[in-house]
C-alpha cells in the first residue's frame, strides 16, 4: 500500500483541511501518515501558512530541503494557493494543489505516481467537508466554513481562502456525530471567522450550535475565532446557545487594537467601545473567559495609539491574549504604507507581552482552591493536562487519569502557562 506522509502548518483550519485529504486518500486506498516526513513515505504533502513572515520563511526553507529527496511533492495550504511562485523557485518540480480543491487531492497523487507535475488551483465554493474527515482522536477539529467577509488590510489570508464559503448543517453535523462515536470528545468549530458562518446561506453560528448540543454524547465544543463585527446579528441568541453544559464558556474575539484611528485604517468594521460593551454582556451573562488578538506595530500606530491598546488590555483583562508583531504580506494593502522601524515594532510587543503575562498570571492566581470539572485531552511525561468549562488550561496530577477522562480538579497553583491542579473525588 503506497504511503503518504501530510506535513502541517499553521492553523485548526488548515489541521482540518489535513484531515479531510487524509480520509480521501484513505478511501482510494492509500496509508496515510500525518507529522513531520522522517524519511519513509513514497508521496509529501506539505500543507502551508502564510499568515507571518518567519513562518512562510521557515516553510519555504523546508520545501528547498525537501524537494532535493526526490520524493513525489505535493505543495497544499495558504501558501501555495497565495503565492504559488514563491513554491516553485524553491521547489520547482512540485504539484499545487489550493486551499478550495483538496477535495482533489488523490488526482493530485496520480498525477505525481505519473511523474507529472500539475496545478490545480481554479476556484469554486465546495463543501469539502462532504469528502470525509479523518478525525479518530480525544480532539475533533470540524471546520464549518473557509474564506470570510472582511477586507482587513494586514490580512494575506483572505488571498488564499477566497470569499466566505460556510459548509452546509448536514454535512457538520454529520461529521460531528461520527467524530464522538469515535471516541472524540473536544469539538474544535474552526474556520477563518466563525462569526461569518452561515451568512451566505441565511443562517448563523448560533443556529449552528444549537443544532450540535442536541447530538448525544459527552463532549465539549468549542468555538472558533469570531469576529466581533458581526456579533450584532445574533448576539443574544448566541449566549442562549452558550448556556448548554456542552459548550465552553469561552470567547475568542480580537480585537486587533486598542484605537479607533488604528481600527478604521485597518477596516475592521467596530469600535473599541462595541467591543468592550460585547465582552462585558459576555462575562456577565455567562462568567465566560475571552480571548483576544493584538497587533502591535501597524504602520499607522502612533505612541498615543500604542498607550490606549495598553489601557483596554489593562480594562478588560482578558484571559489570554495573542500578541503579534506586525508584519508587511505582499499581498495586503497595508504593506504598501510607510512601515514603523522594526526595533519600535520590537520594543512595543515586548512591553505589551510583559504587561499581558503579569495581567494573565495575576488573575489566575484569584481562582486558585476552586474545583473544577476538567476534560484530560493530553499526556507527557510528568502530569495529564486538560481543559475547564472556561477552556483554561490545567496540569492534572493523580491516580486514575486518562486522555479522553472528565475528572474533577482543585486548583493548587499557577503558572505562568497554565494552572495547576490535583485530582479530587
Amino acid at each position: 500500500m503506497p504511503k503518504v506522509v501530510i506535513e502541517t502548518y499553521g492553523c485548526t483550519l488548515n489541521q482540518a483541511d489535513s484531515r479531510i485529504m487524509g480520509s480521501i486518500l484513505k478511501e482510494n486506498g492509500y496509508e496515510v501518515e500525518y507529522g513531520r516526513y522522517e524519511g519513509e513515505g513514497d508521496y509529501l504533502i506539505v500543507n502551508t501558512c502564510t499568515v507571518k513572515s518567519p513562518t512562510e520563511n521557515k516553510i519555504l526553507y523546508r520545501l528547498g530541503k525537501l524537494g532535493k529527496l526526490g520524493k513525489r511533492l505535493i505543495v497544499a495550504g495558504c501558501l501555495a494557493t497565495a503565492s504559488p511562485e514563491k513554491v516553485m523557485k524553491v521547489a520547482p518540480q512540485a504539484s499545487i494543489v489550493s486551499t478550495s480543491n483538496v477535495h482533489k487531492i488523490a488526482e493530485a497523487i496520480k498525477f505525481a505516481s505519473d511523474n507529472k507535475q500539475v496545478i490545480i488551483n481554479s476556484y469554486k465554493k465546495v463543501d469539502k467537508l462532504a469528502y470525509g474527515i479523518d478525525n479518530n482522536s480525544v480532539i475533533a477539529r470540524i471546520p464549518i466554513s473557509e474564506g470570510c467577509l472582511s477586507s482587513c488590510t494586514f490580512c494575506e489570508t483572505r488571498f488564499a481562502r477566497g470569499p466566505l464559503n460556510s459548509f452546509s448543517e448536514e454535512v457538520i453535523l454529520k461529521a460531528i456525530e461520527n467524530a464522538v462515536a469515535k471516541g472524540a470528545k473536544e469539538v474544535e468549530l474552526t474556520s477563518q471567522d466563525t462569526g461569518a458562518y452561515g451568512l451566505d446561506r441565511k443562517t448563523n453560528i448560533a443556529e449552528l450550535l444549537n443544532k450540535i448540543v442536541d447530538i448525544e454524547g459527552e463532549f465539549r465544543i468549542r468555538v472558533g475565532m469570531l469576529n466581533p463585527e458581526h456579533l450584532h446579528r445574533y448576539f443574544d441568541d448566541l449566549i442562549e446557545a452558550y448556556k448548554s453544559e456542552k459548550v465552553y464558556k469561552f470567547f475568542h474575539l480580537p480585537v486587533q487594537s486598542g484605537s479607533n484611528k488604528v481600527l478604521r485604517e485597518m477596516q475592521r468594521r467596530y469600535t473599541v467601545e462595541e467591543f468592550l460593551n460585547y465582552a462585558n454582556e459576555i462575562r456577565k451573562r455567562l462568567s465566560a473567559s475571552i480571548a483576544t488578538d493584538i497587533i502591535v506595530g501597524y504602520p499607522t500606530e502612533s505612541v498615543e495609539d500604542f498607550d490606549k491598546t495598553i489601557e483596554l488590555v489593562k480594562e478588560l483583562k482578558p484571559e489570554v491574549v495573542n500578541v503579534s508583531k506586525f508584519g508587511a504580506r505582499p499581498h495586503a494593502p497595508a504593506s504598501r504604507l510607510p512601515q514603523l522601524p522594526e526595533n519600535v515594532i520590537k520594543e512595543r510587543s515586548v512591553i505589551l507581552s510583559r504587561i499581558v503575562r503579569e495581567l494573565e498570571f495575576s488573575e489566575r492566581e484569584k481562582h486558585i482552591g476552586e474545583v473544577r470539572k476538567v476534560l484530560i485531552t493530553e499526556k507527557n511525561e510528568r502530569s495529564f493536562a486538560g481543559r475547564d468549562e472556561f477552556y483554561n488550561e490545567i496540569a492534572v496530577f493523580g491516580d486514575g487519569l486518562d486522555i479522553g477522562k472528565f475528572v474533577n480538579a482543585k486548583i493548587s497553583a499557577n503558572s505562568f502557562a497554565c494552572f495547576i491542579g490535583n485530582i479530587i473525588s
